[in-house]
């Protein structure tokens, strides 16, 4: 759990990890130099629970590095990520894990819900029931909150770019072949939209996008072109 000035919702994320059914697990959270409360509030979870460790980051190096820096750290079988304003159903690990080791899978992940900051759900995300490299070129598929990986893949990294989870989710999934996705009547996570953030900046994410094509997966002008069709249908069709 990356964590930046997150005073505000961070409790709420950490509380979301400590509800799950699935009762063996380790949460890290990777305090990126926070100015505000944030550090008091992650610590006092770890002095609670020995499950919550709270490190700090000797320098502000942005998400990419501070989920880098989890990695480093990571002893379990699987590892999956949650930033520190997004949340988990209860069972999410629980399923995840069962699912993984029931179907050999190495690369989960699951639907979830987009909410606003007053609560509002805006839509229902729910990917494809398997996807390959060539499926998650069309679009961002896997949601970060949602998505684990088994430790026995090796040990990929997140890179300082725009879309740097999507970049690293293309990694994954080429390692492993192909990702799965968990089953549930529920989605399994939810992701909080703010207003004026990142992901919200729709021309920004189109340049990144692009970027990822040409320059990370080093596509062909044809191929780009096709997937960036696909990437804008996809991206509208997810906030319907």
């Amino acid at each position: 759990m990356p964590a930046y000035n997150a005073a505000t919702t961070i409790a709420r994320s950490i509380e979301s990890v400590l509800a799950q059914t699935l009762a063996s697990f380790e949460l890290l959270v990777i305090d990126d130099c926070s100015s505000d409360d944030t550090p008091a509030i992650a610590r006092r979870y770890a002095d609670q629970d020995a499950r919550v460790t709270y490190l700090r980051q000797s320098a502000n190096g942005g998400v990419a590095a501070a989920r880098n820096a989890g990695l480093d750290r990571a002893t379990g079988e699987f590892i999956a990520f949650l930033d520190s304003d997004d949340g988990w159903h209860p069972r999410k690990l629980e399923l995840q894990v069962a699912q993984m080791r029931q179907r050999g899978a190495q690369v989960s992940y699951a639907g979830y819900q987009r909410v606003s900051e007053d609560g509002r759900v805006l839509s229902l995300v729910k990917p494809p029931a398997r996807l390959t490299h060539a499926d998650l070129l069309r679009s961002n598929f896997i949601g970060n909150l949602t998505g684990a990986f088994a430790r026995s893949l090796g040990q990929p990294r997140f890179r300082r770019i725009g879309h740097e989870d999507y970049v690293f989710w293309l990694e994954v999934i080429r390692l492993a072949g192909s990702a799965i996705r968990i089953e549930h009547d529920e989605p399994l996570a939810y992701y909080l939209v703010r207003e004026g953030s990142v992901s919200a900046n729709k021309w920004r994410a189109a340049r990144w996008q692009w970027r990822i094509y040409r320059d990370i997966e080093s596509l062909s002008l044809p191929r780009a072109l096709s997937c960036m069709v696909q990437y804008v249908w996809f991206a509208l069709a997810k906030r319907r």
